[in-house]
């Protein structure tokens, strides 16, 4: 880049940063580029606007460090990734390779949950949520519900330091974190769970995902379900099944198309009332289901 096309304030700075982004196919290139320059210059967005409005100077060693950052968000890798954060509910969240980045339409599939520990009588409901990643259904379920008792299972050596720094890092002292498969996790809570929760890996494994985000950085681990996808849904279905209480209520995130094979799958394992739920973009996102009673039996 020649010098004298080098940005001296913020908004030469932002401008160049959009194009950037823009071209680079990214949806919101302005979201995104305010907030790589408010992580090099430790502001908000809306100080990043206003600074731009105000045409405020900036180092160089400041235009160097964003324009870099720029540079590798133009390439694709995720924002979160970059910043090292990621943003779910009320929290903010570590991550980095080796774990999945929680997505906004989770932050929707986690309310079911939230609303179904809410409105039990319980003194302390208890809560778990198989296949945690970074934590983030999880935490949402222990900060936003405090007298539930919350449990997150996780079995990837890549994923769960980040899931340790981030149970540290929030203040959920109902939250306890588990190292090991959901498939056989947490037997001494058999029959006495309110609500198990899981995003899964759901994608099938000759699917490519759309995006270069999900496709180039986010770990296979937590994309890929088997030949159809629905393997490790199976196993959270028996799960879920042994550890809930008659008439717990199990939620599973999923893709749009899946709704119904799911549906049939938790009915033949003695399920009941499954229902699956849209997103705000009208999408299938999540099926709900109720675990039998002994009278179904």
């Amino acid at each position: 880049m020649p010098t004298s096309a080098i940005p001296t304030n913020i908004a030469e700075l932002r401008s160049l940063a959009i194009g950037t982004l823009s071209r680079a196919g990214i949806s919101d290139p302005d979201v995104d580029a305010d907030l790589l320059i408010g992580h090099v210059l430790t502001q908000s967005r809306g100080q990043v606007q206003a600074a731009a409005i105000l045409r405020t100077i900036l180092s160089a060693t400041d235009v160097a460090a964003v324009l870099e950052l720029v540079q590798r968000r133009s390439l694709r890798e995720p924002l979160q990734h970059i910043t090292g954060r990621a943003p779910f509910r009320s929290l903010e969240l570590f991550v980095g390779p080796g774990v999945f980045v929680p997505r906004p339409e989770t932050e929707q599939v986690a309310q079911f949950a939230i609303d179904a520990l809410r409105a039990l009588p319980d003194a302390e409901p208890i809560g778990v949520d198989l296949g945690t990643g970074s934590g983030a259904i999880a935490l949402a379920l222990a900060v936003e519900v405090p007298n539930a008792r919350i449990w997150a299972v996780e079995n990837s050596p890549e994923a769960f330091p980040w899931t340790s720094r981030n149970f540290e890092h929030v203040a959920a002292p109902n939250a306890t974190l588990v190292f090991g498969d959901l498939a056989d996790a947490l037997i001494e809570l058999d029959g006495t769970v309110a609500v198990v929760i899981s995003n899964p890996p759901y994608i099938p494994a000759d699917a490519i995902p759309r995006d270069p985000e999900v496709r180039l950085f986010d770990p296979a681990s937590a994309l890929f379900g088997g030949l159809d996808g629905l393997d490790v849904v199976r196993h959270v279905s028996r799960t879920a099944l042994r550890l809930l209480r008659p008439g717990g209520q199990v939620v599973i995130e999923h893709g749009e198309l899946q709704g119904a094979e799911i549906r049939d799958l938790l009915t033949a394992d003695g399920w009941r009332a499954a229902a699956t739920h849209r997103d705000y973009t009208t999408r299938d996102r999540a099926t709900t289901a109720l675990a039998p009673v002994p009278a179904d039996r």
